[in-house]
């Protein structure tokens, strides 16, 4: 396979045994302790070709640890993970040319313009700026944002107008599989449905396989194919949306099977998907 290329059959994203953990220090009089938990405890994993996979999960349930797997952001402890039957790990570099990543905490050069983030970021993919641009364009309109955002710095925008440049970054590079993390958190309702119709409108029109982290049951019922829930470092379920609330919400919805799979109190977990906004 051609760095860069994708066999047509290949399953998107594949990863077995997989754990993760993060090691903390304090000293405990003169002696330093360190202790290690873990965010993932031996998740097993597949993504379809052309679908998207939802991750559903209460805050510290491994979601976006197993996104950074993904993006290479992070290595594995045990266990294997592919992309397009790559290893993340021998063959990192190619596995990144075939992915971007937009997250809740999407970073920039803030005091640059938009325009020029994105041909900053396109140009590290080897893209043209003259590409990136009418590219950039042409996202950004279909996302509701208007073209004299792009010239001013971006630490004068909104949080949903950056989102929304981060969005266009991220395709900017046509990428093969697009990871979701968090990506409508703290916008404005009109610009979360900007964003929800713009997923929606890529995954019709191009060759793309999206994972989506989310807390928004109901956007993750509108957009996903199956969804996999996680919790405590594992996946507990899997299946279509109508599958888990046919199976699980006793004639409720989404968020009725999330809560009877988790056993999780639902006040408790709605303060927290609040208070990341």
């Amino acid at each position: 396979m051609d760095e860069g290329s994708v066999s047509p059959n290949a399953v998107a994203v594949e990863g077995q045994g997989l754990w993760k953990g993060f090691s903390t220090k304090k000293w405990v009089g003169t002696k330093r302790q360190v202790t290690r938990s873990y965010a993932l405890k031996g998740v097993d994993l597949a993504v379809k070709r052309r679908e998207i996979l939802g991750i559903l999960g209460p805050n510290g349930s491994g979601k976006s640890t197993l996104i950074r797997l993904m993006a290479t952001l992070l290595i594995p402890d045990q266990g294997w993970l592919k992309v397009f039957g790559l290893d993340v790990i021998r063959d990192r570099q190619r596995v990144r040319r075939l992915i971007n990543r937009v997250s809740v905490e999407a970073s920039f050069f803030k005091k640059l313009t938009a325009r020029e983030n994105l041909a900053y970021a396109a140009g590290l993919y080897g893209v043209s700026n003259a590409k990136a641009q009418v590219e950039a364009t042409r996202i950004l309109a279909s996302l509701g944002l208007q073209r004299d955002k792009l010239e001013v710095p971006l630490e004068t925008l909104s949080r949903g107008q950056q989102q929304k440049i981060a969005i266009a970054r991220a395709l900017l590079t046509s990428p093969t599989l697009m990871l979701l993390d968090e990506p409508t958190t703290g916008l404005d309702p009109t610009s979360r449905r900007d964003v929800q119709e713009f997923v929606l409108n890529v995954r019709r029109e191009h060759d793309s396989t999206m994972v989506l982290c989310t807390h928004d049951m109901a956007e993750a019922e509108r957009l996903c194919d199956r969804i996999a829930i996680i919790h405590e470092g594992r996946i507990i379920a899997v299946g279509t949306p109508a599958d888990l609330i046919a199976s699980y919400a006793s004639g409720g919805g989404l968020e009725d099977a999330f809560f009877h799979i988790t056993g999780l109190d639902q006040e408790r977990l709605r303060a927290e998907a609040e208070g990341d906004g």
